[in-house]
């Protein structure tokens, strides 16, 4: 009999673990599920309007050259520059490996040169290693330049995290646009993003606590 009660205690007590498991795994899909959905639904701003300054946010370098994928952005931030929307640039990107000989922003600079841009237009933020600090740090080189609206230029998947950090960070109006890739791959990049933008909205958490 005793046998048989310790038997069933424990039966009981898996069937609870499994059922926490499971609403656990649930909440867990939600949740993926919702973040996908906003970084799917994210839009962009009025491209009628002219800003202060272009903030083309950095990625990855291959060696000496910007990667295919950061190329997007700049070529993206070039058709802004030429179209009128702002006439300086800020390039924001630390570096990416301790080996490497530039950092993102001296990657991005040179080929924005080499685009037709004036060397006086390009602003350099050469310290972020985060969205969080992209967005921090050229935002204390407006402060320092009197500049005060700003496009924050990135890929589609990265622009809805980019755009509410600036809103933390009390951007005056940010305004947000973005271009598809044609290089990377969406399934993967997505899902990172994923995890990319939960860690943020926990580290705002943590910043609004104070910690």
């Amino acid at each position: 009999m005793i046998g048989n009660g310790i038997k069933g205690s424990l039966s009981r007590l898996i069937k609870r673990f499994l059922v926490i498991i499971l609403i656990v795994c649930l909440l867990i899909f939600a949740w993926a599920g919702y973040v996908l959905w906003k970084i799917n639904s994210v839009q962009h701003s009025d491209s009628s309007q002219s800003v202060d300054v272009g903030i083309i946010l950095g990625s990855s370098m291959w060696g000496d050259s910007p990667s295919p994928s950061l190329r997007e952005r700049l070529d993206y931030g070039l058709k802004l520059y030429h179209a009128g929307k702002f006439d300086r640039i800020i390039v924001s990107g630390g570096l990416d490996q301790p080996d490497f000989r530039y950092t993102e922003a001296e990657g991005m600079r040179q080929y924005l040169l080499d685009h037709g841009v004036s060397d006086a237009a390009i602003i350099m933020e050469n310290e972020a290693t985060s969205t969080l600090e992209n967005l921090k740090f050229s935002q204390l080189i407006m402060k320092d330049r009197g500049w005060n609206t700003a496009v924050i230029i990135t890929h589609t998947y990265h622009g809805m995290r980019s755009l509410e950090i600036a809103e933390y960070l009390e951007y005056d109006h940010p305004l947000l646009s973005t271009t598809q890739s044609e290089v990377l791959s969406m399934s993967y990049h997505k899902s990172r993003e994923i995890l990319a933008y939960s860690k943020w909205k926990l580290d705002e958490w943590m910043l609004r606590l104070g910690f």
